[in-house]
């Protein structure tokens, strides 16, 4: 019986944690375990149309996202019950918000800027005295709030105001206030603290102390070069020592040091050789720009061990979310084009449909000759090795554009090379032939005055013809990159008229735009049309030139005009043909919905973003009852008409934002993104089982069909791709099988009943 007991002890529950006090003691690893919490706090902010909520009890405080309704107020006493989670600090994820009572707000805790940007007072309700650097309206979601920059003695503080009166801001810049709120902290993409923040309730509560001596508009006029005598910094900022390996190094510029998952951004002036791949210790000075994280004035010491980093292979989608910043990864992608520079070389690449640069940067010594450009043909898959580095790193923007930072040529890897028969190549022999016919030129012109204006004529002739050669290689680079139809299709017409001595051109597209030069309507000119073929069905549309009236027609012109139309032809089919298959890759080509590969694409997006917002989501798996019956007995056109049917019927019971997709044969999931709990995707089940009940009409034929459905909510569900849809499917094959087992029930009494 003892050994019972303390088995049943081992597997109750943990005890919820029942004050702020020992939410805050958690470690990282503790928060992950996502313990109960059962406390009461006094809530000192929520922000307006969001889910943010701060409490606090004493002197500790903490986030909690509580993302159902509820209406309180600051002061409100309330008991909470939820999870914490790990972050920058636990916070806590409520399942219930229960308010008490109301009473006082805490009251603020004068602070100074070393005791926020070291999160003394993370939560708290705080006051600190500062200087207003700007106050501007800003865009928060959906909504305008104040942004208010404050200078307070060792840094700036970034307030966000709950009102967007713009009467408030007048008269603030370079004002001494007291502002009272909620200590917060900003962060990167990973995560790292990058300054403070306060979250300001109302106008009260930032008083003025002191108005600006000035009007910053009457303020006399400063030349733009002499700005710079009213700077004065001080800086107190301490030193601190940073351990890591190196990854990348610029002479005289930059270094970056990474260790496991974290990585930084160290600016420097050493100019010494330091090896990539050695460990070092690195001082400097902390600093946050931009929304990243980096040491300035970096001294570096290396420790003698050799340690290499293994960059990490990953795709577009990781890159853009901005988790990598600084890390040393590799990524493939298509050339689509390498430019040499004086301060680097730069190679455009392709990858998923996302168009990023990696940059080798050459070394800032005059003297120095950087080493021949590395010529890659366009077309070419590459493996590229550097750091990750993005245009801003703020963890809330969905994608950010990034570059890539190689160390050497030796970064780069040729995966595959493109076919010899390619613009590039076709370009390089027009070149070279373009250069022997010069050199023949140039030979006859010594020998005589005729001879050298003949060849003269004939040089004008070539650089015309190379011109238009280089027109149609930038023209067929573009139908195989990823600019816009209409500007390739306005190129052509420019192609066609430089071909005919500058006139008019223009394109109609059929059933589309009007492209390129067009002369007014009443313009009494010769009008000549080509039409654009298409290699299958009717012309793509017609590409026009004017002429003068009285202008004789010449050969040249069919010439041009069909040239031009050829090449219009492969631009819009080509770019149809990209669209025709991008669409069949992603929606089911009977029914016209998504398909499976769609589906696990969106469902790993949401995953990814309920991570990060603690949000949840929903997922209905759908099977049609009896369809085999359909097919044996009307045939396999008619099934596929009923399932064209049963997607158009479920489609129309579906919010805004809802996907339908079809997995195969007779299965159908749908993917609910916004959900509040479980009955919200309950009640989009009943509707989709409900437009079951009236029948079908197929040719003529009256089809009547049912389906069995089962539901899963992320997390608690499932927490990937796969378990959700494992849930969801076994929970629709019990909901099958209970009504079988209803249906023979009823079966069974209705013979009973006949018998009797």
């Amino acid at each position: 019986m003892i050994l019972g007991g303390a088995l049943a002890a081992w597997a109750a529950p943990p005890a919820p944690l029942t004050t702020l006090r020992a939410i805050h003691a958690l470690s990282h690893a503790q928060a992950a375990q996502t313990p109960p919490v059962a406390f009461e706090a006094t809530v000192n902010y929520r922000r307006q149309g969001e889910s943010t909520l701060f409490v606090q009890d004493g002197d500790a405080a903490v986030y909690v996202w509580a993302d159902f309704n509820f209406i309180m107020a600051p002061g409100d006493r309330v008991l909470i019950r939820g999870a914490a989670h790990d972050s920058f600090r636990p916070i806590v994820i409520a399942d219930s918000v229960t308010v008490l009572g109301h009473g006082e707000l805490p009251k603020p805790a004068p602070v100074t800027f070393d005791q926020l940007i070291r999160s003394e007072f993370d939560c708290m309700r705080v006051s600190i005295r500062a200087r207003v650097l700007s106050a501007d309206l800003v865009r928060s979601s959906t909504r305008l709030t104040t942004h208010v920059q404050l200078l307070a003695d060792g840094g700036v503080v970034d307030g966000y105001l709950d009102n967007a009166d713009p009467k408030f801001l007048d008269g603030l810049l370079d004002a001494e206030v007291e502002a009272t709120g909620v200590a917060g902290s900003k962060f990167d993409g990973k995560m790292q603290h990058i300054g403070v923040s306060l979250s300001v309730p109302s106008l009260a509560d930032i008083k003025v102390l002191k108005r600006a001596t000035s009007n910053p508009w009457t303020l006399p006029v400063t030349p733009m070069d002499d700005i710079l005598n009213t700077y004065h910094v001080k800086d107190l900022s301490g030193r601190v020592r940073i351990h890591g390996t190196i990854t990348y190094f610029q002479p005289g510029s930059t270094l970056v040091l990474e260790d496991g998952a974290k990585s930084l951004w160290v600016r420097t002036r050493i100019e010494e050789p330091l090896r990539i791949g050695s460990q070092a210790d690195v001082t400097g000075f902390p600093d946050a720009h931009d929304g990243f994280l980096a040491l300035a004035d970096g001294e570096v010491q290396e420790s003698g061990v050799w340690a290499p980093i293994t960059p990490r292979p990953v795709t577009v989608r990781e890159l853009t979310g901005s988790k990598k910043v600084f890390d040393l990864i590799s990524i493939e992608g298509q050339v689509v084009n390498e430019v040499r520079e004086g301060s680097q070389d730069e190679y455009v690449l392709v990858s998923d449909g996302r168009m990023f640069s990696a940059i080798i940067r050459h070394p800032e010594v005059n003297s120095a000759q950087p080493p021949p450009l590395k010529e890659i043909p366009t077309g070419s898959r590459i493996r590229v090795t550097g750091v990750c580095i993005l245009e801003n790193s703020n963890p809330f923007n969905r994608e950010v554009p990034f570059d890539i930072l190689m160390r050497s040529q030796e970064d780069i890897a040729v995966v595959a090379r493109p076919s010899l028969l390619n613009v590039r190549n076709l370009t390089i022999v027009a070149g070279l032939l373009f250069i022997l016919v010069v050199a023949a030129g140039a030979r006859g012109w010594t020998l005589d005055r005729k001879v050298r204006r003949q060849t003269s004529a004939i040089t004008a002739r070539i650089e015309a013809e190379a011109a238009l050669e280089r027109r149609r290689s930038r023209i067929l680079e573009d139908i195989n990159g990823a600019r816009p139809l209409a500007e390739i299709v306005a190129e052509i017409a420019e192609l066609v008229s430089f071909n005919l001595d500058g006139a008019p051109c223009w394109c109609q597209i059929s059933d589309g735009a009007r492209l390129g030069s067009c002369p007014p309507p009443d313009a009494n000119l010769r009008i000549v049309q080509e039409k654009i073929p298409a290699r299958t069905g009717p012309p793509l549309g017609s590409l026009f030139a004017a002429f003068e009236p009285l202008a004789a027609a010449s050969a040249n012109e069919a010439e041009a005009l069909s040239a031009g139309a050829g090449l219009a032809t492969l631009a819009i089919e080509t770019r149809r043909l990209y669209t025709d298959l991008l669409h069949r890759s992603e929606f089911d080509l009977l029914t016209d919905i998504r398909n499976r590969f769609s589906l696990d694409s969106q469902m790993e997006a949401l995953i990814e973003t309920a991570r990060q917002t603690a949000g949840i989501f929903g997922l209905i798996y759908i099977d049609l009852d009896d369809f085999k019956q359909i097919n044996d007995r009307h045939g396999h056109h008619a099934g596929d008409l009923f399932l064209q049917e049963v997607a158009l019927r479920m489609k129309a019971q579906l919010r805004g934002g809802d996907m339908l997709a079809r997995l195969g044969g007779d299965e159908f999931a749908v993917l609910l993104p916004v959900v509040r709990s479980r009955a919200d995707v309950e009640d989009v089940a009943r509707r989709l089982e409900r437009c079951f009940d009236h029948p079908f009409t197929v040719e003529g034929i009256v089809l009547r069909g049912s389906a069995s459905v089962g539901l899963a909510l992320y997390p608690e569900d499932g927490a990937t791709n796969d378990s959700l849809l494992s849930a969801a499917d076994a929970a629709m094959y019990a909901a099958k099988n209970t009504r079988r087992q209803l249906v023979e029930v009823l079966s069974a009494s209705e013979r009973l009943g006949c018998r009797s």
